[in-house]
């Protein structure tokens, strides 16, 4: 009772709290964006193995049998294996890996064969306990807030999944369209559940319509399904209204980071660039902003 009422009747305490938190989150966060891919990936080769078993050559299958078998008996989750240097397997130990504190003492190299260690880690850290203070300081304390956090984490980890491997895995956006059609079943936000489940249908709908349309015209695929679902997740979240300004910010970030790589950087035109990460940037803009914004164009357009 006495943290509670110190939470809600102290708001520096509240943003001190949060930022603590999101620190040692973060951690975590840098440790799911690392392994869930490499688990999907393990996941599905071994899927593809088994389906295509009756096809493959006896020799060949069974080579691939075997390297599916070891990888089957070493335990890889985000629990297991202990975190360890790439460079030359030092285990990491609970001092070593205190968010961002840690990685500054040891200035950004292992403590044993002195290897760097990425800028990324702290960056990732950092990076969510900041936004979550910006989410805490604009929601304030509610229970809507605390959703939001996990929104917030839930957009960095996909954001950088897709910026490594262009991947917006399953087992993240569908858990998160479906707790954010269930937020507003419980009128744990302000969006009511109809304008939840029309943004999660016109969310998908809208990015499966263009995908749909640019194959037909150039035979070509210009999106995956995971974007399509990051739309329903946000759409769900923020409800149909939020669509318009979350496609316009995306693909105005994108176009200009997109051209500015082929531009200034060199970037070859046919490599494909991540859309996750804009739609997340968009999204949460719009979770912290967007009534502000469309205020403001109404204004401007008199409207």
């Amino acid at each position: 009772m006495n943290l509670f009422y110190t939470i809600t009747s102290d708001p520096a305490f509240f943003l001190f709290s949060v930022f603590l938190l999101s620190l040692m989150v973060g951690s975590f966060l840098n440790v799911v964006i690392y392994r869930l891919p490499i688990m999907l990936k393990r996941e599905w080769k071994s899927d593809c193995i088994d389906f295509l078993s009756e096809q493959l050559e006896p020799a060949e299958f069974n080579k691939e049998l075997d390297g599916c078998s070891k990888q089957a008996q070493e335990t890889f989750n985000l629990s297991i294996p202990r975190s360890r240097c790439p460079s030359c397997g030092h285990q990491i130990t609970a001092l070593e890996n205190i968010p961002v504190f840690s990685w500054l003492v040891l200035r950004g190299k292992c403590s044993q064969c002195q290897s760097g260690i990425s800028i990324r880690y702290p960056i990732i850290e950092l990076s969510s306990a900041l936004l979550s203070v910006l989410v805490a300081y604009y929601l304030g304390v509610q229970w809507f807030t605390l959703a939001a956090l996990f929104l917030t984490w839930a957009l960095i980890v996909l954001s950088m999944i897709d910026f490594d491997t262009q991947l917006l895995p399953d087992s993240i956006t569908l858990p998160f369209l479906w707790l954010g059609l269930l937020i507003s079943l419980l009128a744990i936000s302000d969006i009511s559940l109809q304008d939840s489940v029309i943004g999660a249908m016109a969310g998908y709908l809208s990015l499966w319509s263009v995908y749909q349309l640019f194959k037909l015209i150039t035979g070509k695929e210009g999106m995956g399904y995971g974007d399509f679902k990051l739309l329903a997740v946000l759409g769900a979240w923020l409800g149909w209204q939020a669509l318009p300004l979350i496609l316009f910010l995306s693909a105005l970030v994108g176009a200009i980071v997109g051209i500015s790589l082929i531009l200034f950087m060199g970037r070859d035109k046919s490599i494909p660039i991540p859309f996750g990460p804009y739609l997340a940037s968009a999204g949460f803009i719009s979770l912290l902003w967007g009534e502000p914004i469309k205020q403001f164009y109404f204004n401007i357009s008199g409207l």
